[in-house]
C-alpha cells in the first residue's frame, strides 16, 4: 500500500478531517478537494489512486464531477467510490451509471469502506495493516 494515494472530494471539513486521519493511519496519503471542480482538477493534476466521491457538492456536484473525469483518457480509468448522505432508493444506481465503481453511505463504516477501497486496489491481505 505504500504510496498509494487518494483522493477524496468532500466539501465537509469535519468529515474530511477525520476520514484523512484514519486514512493516514492505515498507510494511504489523503488529498483533500473540497468541491467538484476542484476535484475534477487535481485527479488530472495528481492521477491518485481512487477517488472518494462526495456527491452533494458545490459548484460542481459528485455526479458531473464523475462523468468528466470518465470522458477524459487520462482518469477514465482511476476507480471513484461515491460517498453520499444519500440513502434513498436508486441513488446508488445513479451513482454508478455516473460512472462510480462503488457507493458507501454516511456515517461511513470505516470497515466496510476500507474493503471497497482495497478491492478495487487489487490490494491483497498481505498488505492490510491492523491500525486502527
Amino acid at each position: 500500500m505504500t504510496g498509494t494515494t487518494i483522493l477524496y472530494v468532500e466539501d465537509n471539513e469535519d468529515n474530511a478531517y477525520m476520514l484523512s486521519r484514519r486514512l493516514g493511519r492505515r498507510g494511504y496519503t489523503v488529498i483533500v478537494a473540497t468541491d467538484g471542480g476542484a476535484g475534477v482538477t487535481k485527479a488530472e493534476e495528481l492521477i491518485p489512486d481512487i477517488i472518494l466521491m462526495d456527491l452533494n457538492l458545490p459548484v460542481m456536484d459528485g455526479w458531473a464531477a464523475t462523468k468528466m473525469l470518465r470522458k477524459n483518457s487520462v482518469t477514465s480509468s482511476i476507480p471513484v467510490i461515491a460517498v453520499s448522505s444519500h440513502a434513498l432508493p436508486g441513488e446508488r444506481e445513479i451513482a454508478l451509471e455516473a460512472g462510480c465503481n462503488e457507493y458507501e453511505t454516511k456515517p461511513i463504516d470505516f470497515n466496510k469502506l476500507l474493503t471497497k477501497i482495497r478491492l478495487l486496489l487489487g490490494e491483497t491481505d498481505s498488505q492490510k495493516t491492523n491500525v486502527q
